[in-house]
């Protein structure tokens, strides 16, 4: 008989100590020091000069976007085990790449929106910290390779977001609206770090591609709290997406908070749940691919499904919200995007890359319609959907550039980027077998048709009275690049809608 083998010795504390690529996090700790820089200067600054804190904001924003340029060919990780240099905390790939890329572009839009104002119905120096807080949060996660990293991560990106939307002054709507959001991403919060601690209580690890490799060999006695952590791990990030049932929040949240924090939400909130999700199921948990597979194929039919129907009742009372018609329209848009994660689950190439230019195409103009919607406010502060009819009249560009947000929404030409972005997402439905889902994809759209195209006509309908079309106020001067940018980007990506595609194509795993 063999003696038994005494169990490795555990590294040294020196082995463990990290050197710290700076380039490679360099774009949220950009974010981060802009953060701690507007807060401090809110302190000295005098209310004459505190519109200085949106100007710092826009260029720490934009200093975030250029970091990622040196990043590029995506090939960057640090804080890496020295005994498994393939299990990193933080890895700067095409992935990690495109998503910050949609959190720098939704946030520094969303900032352009809110410039005129704060100060007036939101705090300057409180807003700014929150969103450039938020913002590197959100930007920190698609790094993140390990459960620890990830749910800090996604705290630091949720947490300024609850006091973002509570953040009107005096509105009883924004108080609820934020206490709403509060209480649903508390509850995921729990759900998900209860399934985190069951997962590492039965692997023993934190990273991702370690979790995946011990799950595939865990023991028999371990095998259903392995099982419950990632089914719980999974709800928790089904509430941060916005997924059925776990989506009434949205609704409420988005027309409470303040339009900018709305449309933020809208884009950057997802996509900080999607990534969590592809993070968790294609890295961590492909050994229980035949488990989320068909659970994520079914909620993305709910979430589509619920999502839509509830926008067509919006869509023939024109009393009702238009940010609610939004808010809704999200959440349909929510089930398409969870069509290639859940088809991520069967052999084949190409799924989470048919994600991102869902996600890149869906922030672009979603964060176009939400601009608009912020020009309408000013003269129209209810935002109801009747408030629309005419607009052509007195704001031609901006109902001509509405009106292409709706159609690329739609998938419509000559929305052309948002078609073909709709059939790479079919496209991955049908290559892995989900037909169903496909089938109930198309449906989807059809339906979504409907309200989309009534919205768009009534953009160039006469008024019913004399004064029913929106003023012709000029528009200010962010709000209106706001607007020509999300434009320009649309059109030049319906023009060549494969640059976003090869993009995406690049961000596989």
């Amino acid at each position: 008989m063999t003696a038994p083998t005494a169990p490795a010795a555990a590294p040294a504390h020196g082995d463990l100590v990290q050197s710290v690529d700076w380039g490679a996090v360099a774009p949220p700790t950009v974010a981060a020091v802009a953060a701690l820089a507007v807060l401090v200067a809110d302190l000295f600054l005098p209310r004459a000069r505190k519109p200085l804190l949106a100007w710092t904001s826009l260029a720490g924003l934009a200093a975030a976007l250029l970091a990622l340029v040196p990043l590029r060919s995506g090939d960057r990780s640090t804080f890496c085990l020295t005994g498994a240099p393939g299990a990193c905390s933080y890895t700067a790939d095409h992935f990690t790449l495109a998503v910050q890329l949609l959190v720098f572009g939704g946030a520094l839009l969303t900032a352009l929106l809110s410039v005129a104002d704060t100060g007036e119905e939101l705090p300057a120096g409180e807003f700014w910290f929150l969103l450039l807080s938020s913002a590197a949060g959100a930007a920190l996660l698609p790094a993140a390779r390990d459960l620890a990293t990830l749910v800090v991560a996604l705290e630091v990106a949720s947490l300024p977001a609850f006091a973002l939307v509570g953040l009107k002054r005096g509105d009883r709507m924004s108080g609820e609206a934020a206490l709403k959001f509060f209480l649903s991403s508390v509850t995921a919060t729990a759900v998900t770090l209860l399934g985190v601690s069951l997962v590492y209580a039965s692997t023993g690890t934190l990273h991702l591609t370690e979790v995946a490799r011990l799950l595939d060999d865990v023991p028999a006695q371990l095998g259903t709290l392995a099982a419950a952590g990632v089914a719980l791990t999974l709800v928790g990030f089904a509430f941060k997406t916005a997924a059925a049932p776990f989506h009434f929040w949205v609704p409420d949240t988005y027309v409470g908070a303040p339009l900018p924090v709305a449309a933020y939400l809208s884009v950057v909130g997802k996509a900080v749940g999607f990534t969590g999700l592809v993070l968790v199921t294609v890295v961590a948990f492909p050994p229980y691919a035949d488990v989320w597979g068909p659970a994520l194929a079914v909620l993305a039919a709910l979430t589509m499904t619920a999502g839509n129907v509830a926008a067509l009742r919006q869509a023939p009372t024109r009393a009702r919200s238009a940010v609610r018609l939004l808010a809704w329209s999200s959440v349909g848009q929510a089930g398409y995007l969870l069509v290639p994660i859940a088809a991520a689950a069967h052999p084949g190439d190409g799924r989470i890359g048919a994600t991102v230019a869902y996600a890149l195409v869906y922030a672009v103009v979603n964060l176009g319609a939400f601009a608009v919607a912020a020009l309408v406010a000013r003269t129209r502060p209810a935002n109801r959907i009747a408030d629309y009819r005419g607009l052509y009249a007195t704001r031609p560009a901006a109902a001509l550039a509405l009106g292409f947000f709706l159609l690329c929404l739609a998938g419509l030409p000559p929305g052309v980027i948002g078609l073909f972005a709709k059939v790479v997402v079919f496209s991955a439905a049908v290559d892995a077998g989900l037909g169903w889902l496909a089938a109930v994809m198309g449906v989807n759209v059809v339906v979504a048709l409907y309200y989309y195209l009534r919205w768009t006509a009534l953009l160039f309908r006469a008024p019913d009275a004399p004064g029913e079309a929106p003023a012709g106020r000029r528009a200010p001067a962010p709000v209106a690049v706001a607007i020509a940018l999300t434009a320009s980007v649309g059109v030049l990506l319906s023009g060549y809608p494969q640059w976003v595609l090869r993009f995406a194509a690049a961000t596989l795993f």
